[in-house]
């Protein structure tokens, strides 16, 4: 089940927010500390027929509650008074607060700087407060943060457990407290309605991520981060599995201390995970099986859990040396005439320079940190250009990889004053987002190759590789749609 969190400010339009969320949850929670004035709770309860929780957070468990303790207790007495379903109350003031009615008592556990460890203790502690429902709450920046939660969640006990992570990466909660039972989730009801900075929408949970397909059976593909890249990404793949009957979805994840999540993803029976920025350069310690051709660019997209053990694959660099290709033979160009510089540092640095000295390019490599840009040139076996002297360099064409670069004036920055018209220009650094500075490329009159095209092969080839089916036209067009 879906619980919507309803966070009214007004008396006044606190009821036409019950109604929209009825519509769209199955258990809608009133936050009565963000209103203005003291709510009529018993009026709002007859405003819907759906179950409906009541709370009132403190600012110490990220709630907007401006008053006395005093005067919340009081409220949230009144508010048992008027028989909602669930009444939530905090772990600290629950034994203060006698049952009442038919109202069930969610007992909430929440800490705001860390995951909570001694489980067991609390969950006791909750049953002696008399709990109906035990809650726990704590920030989820990663997989590692997730994982007692999940864990919380997951595991049987006496009384069902719910959960809520603080964070974007919420989501990777929800969707696995989707899978391995949690009584409901947690969602906004629409964006300036989150219970906490990040939270999902139910639109969000419905529409990119498919929640209410997911079942425990449900298999996942990892997908690493949560940017507007990874977006497109989920969407795409999660439509090619709805098309394919596939009860496979996507899994967003960030990824914490890489070695513990490699027995995570494991346990979790992850069917692959695709891989986004920096993190396809780190995944060397899980001893993953590379081709000798892939390894040698030190960056892998897509990881593939095989019953062998996991395999490795680099589909970034193929499709950006054939967007790049195809570009330059419309173009009538030929890369082996020009000077092409990579900026960046890092795995797909290292991926498009190895791919453009193949070709034959006459390419040279150059990032922030030179000791990383020295390196990738001496072992593919180019030009070095140290980061000082990036302005003074001859080039035809730039290639810019790593997400960490952005233009400006600033340390470290790339002014855009060295992109000029005609020269051929290429971003891969946050494919398919219409980066700052593949916008500086354009406006200035560069030749910019189409990195959409580039994301699409990426993207198809990775689904072609879990799936073993080729991607459709239908699932790219919906994923890269911004319609539902």
């Amino acid at each position: 089940m879906i619980c919507i969190t309803v966070t009214p400010k007004s008396r006044t339009l606190a009821k036409a927010d019950l109604l929209n969320a009825a519509r769209q949850g199955d258990i809608i929670e009133l936050c009565l500390d963000h209103f203005h004035k003291e709510p009529d709770v018993k009026d709002l309860i007859t405003a819907v027929d759906k179950p409906l929780i009541v709370s009132c957070r403190r600012p110490v468990d990220g709630g907007m509650w401006q008053g006395t303790e005093e005067e919340r207790l009081m409220l949230l007495r009144q508010a048992i008074v008027a028989s909602p379903d669930y009444v939530e109350l905090d772990l600290d003031v629950a034994p203060n607060v006698p049952r009442f009615g038919k109202t069930q008592r969610v007992i909430s556990f929440t800490r705001l700087d860390r995951p909570e460890s001694d489980i067991d203790s609390i969950f006791s502690e909750a049953m002696q407060a008399k709990a109906d429902v035990v809650k726990f709450c704590w920030p989820t920046p990663t997989l590692n943060a997730a994982w007692p939660l999940l864990a919380a969640v997951s595991q049987k006990r006496m009384l069902p457990v719910v959960g809520m992570g603080l964070g974007r990466a919420e989501l990777t909660f929800s969707l696995l407290g989707r899978k391995f039972g949690s009584p409901w989730i947690y969602a906004a009801l629409e964006k300036g309605m989150e219970a906490h900075p990040g939270q999902a929408t139910v639109f969000e949970l419905n529409d990119i991520y498919d929640l209410r397909s997911i079942n425990p059976k449900t298999v996942f593909v990892a997908v690493t981060g949560f940017g507007e890249a990874q977006t497109r990404t989920v969407r795409i793949l999660n439509a090619a599995f709805q098309e394919a009957n596939l009860n496979v979805r996507c899994l967003p994840v960030e990824f914490g201390d890489i070695q513990p999540v490699k027995k995570m993803l494991e346990a979790l029976k992850i069917r692959a995970v695709v891989v986004h920025g920096r993190t396809g350069a780190s995944l060397a310690e899980w001893g993953i099986s590379v081709s000798q051709e892939d390894a040698a660019t030190g960056y892998l997209d897509l990881l593939l859990n095989k019953s062998e053990g996991w395999q490795g694959f680099n589909f970034l660099g193929k499709a950006a040396l054939k967007g790049l290709s195809d570009h330059l033979q419309t173009s009538g160009g030929d890369l082996a005439r020009m000077n092409v510089l990579v900026i960046g540092n890092g795995g797909m640095a290292q991926t498009l320079t190895r791919a453009l000295v193949r070709k034959n390019g006459m390419v040279s490599v150059c990032g922030p940190d030179d000791k990383d840009a020295r390196r990738v040139a001496s072992d593919v076996g180019c030009r070095f250009v140290p980061y000082q002297n990036l302005y003074e360099t001859l080039m035809d064409a730039v290639i810019v990889a790593d997400p960490k670069v952005e233009p400006g004036t600033g340390h470290k920055q790339v002014n855009p004053s060295l992109l000029r018209p005609g020269m051929l220009f290429l971003d891969i650094s946050n494919l398919p987002v219409e980066t700052t500075m593949l916008s500086e490329a354009r406006d200035r009159g560069c030749h910019v190759v189409d990195s959409t095209k580039i994301f699409a092969d990426q993207v198809a080839a990775q689904y072609q590789a879990i799936s073993g089916k080729p991607l459709s036209e239908s699932a790219l067009a919906r994923g890269l749609s911004d319609e539902p």
